[in-house]
C-alpha cells in the first residue's frame, strides 16, 4: 500500500498542464502516480473561474496547512520546563516531574532539543546542563 503524501508544486503544474493536454482525471492520476482520489479532492478544493490554478492551489494549501498546524507542546508548559531547568533540574528529571505530577509527556531528547535551539546560554538554564548540551554537539 503507498504512503500518502501532499502534492508538491510541480505535481500541481503537471496537473494543469496534462488537463491541457486533455487527459482525464484516472490518466494524470497513474501518470503522477497518486491515487485518483487525490486528483479529483485537488480539482474540486482548487478550480476556480479561470479554471485550475496551480499556483494559487498551491498558496492555498500552504495557508491550509499553516491554519492546521498546533503546537505540540504548549508555550506555558516550555516556560515552565525552562523554570526547572534554572534551578538545575537535568532534562530527565524534569521530563519525569511531568509525567507523574503534571500528566504530561515530555521526552528528554524534546527538552535537549530545546536547549539547544533556545540558546544553550547560563543565562538560559543551569551551567551543568549548558556543558552537556554543548558536549552533545
Amino acid at each position: 500500500m503507498k504512503r500518502y503524501t501532499q502534492l508538491t508544486q510541480e505535481q500541481r503544474y503537471q496537473i494543469q498542464a496534462l488537463m491541457k493536454a486533455k487527459h482525464n482525471q484516472t490518466e494524470i492520476a497513474a501518470i503522477l502516480e497518486v491515487d485518483k482520489s487525490t486528483i479529483s479532492r485537488e480539482l474540486k478544493r482548487n478550480k476556480g473561474k479561470r479554471g485550475y490554478q496551480p499556483k494559487q492551489a498551491h498558496e492555498s494549501y500552504l495557508i491550509r496547512r499553516d491554519l492546521k498546524a498546533k503546537p505540540r507542546i504548549l508555550s506555558s508548559t516550555w516556560r515552565l520546563v525552562k523554570r526547572m531547568l534554572r534551578k538545575d533540574w537535568s532534562p530527565e528529571q524534569v521530563s519525569g516531574l511531568l509525567t507523574m505530577d503534571f500528566k504530561l509527556s515530555i521526552s528528554t531528547e524534546w527538552i535537549y532539543q530545546y536547549i539547544y535551539k533556545n540558546g544553550s546560554s547560563a543565562e538560559f538554564v543551569g551551567k551543568k546542563h549548558v556543558i552537556m548540551v554543548n558536549n552533545l554537539i
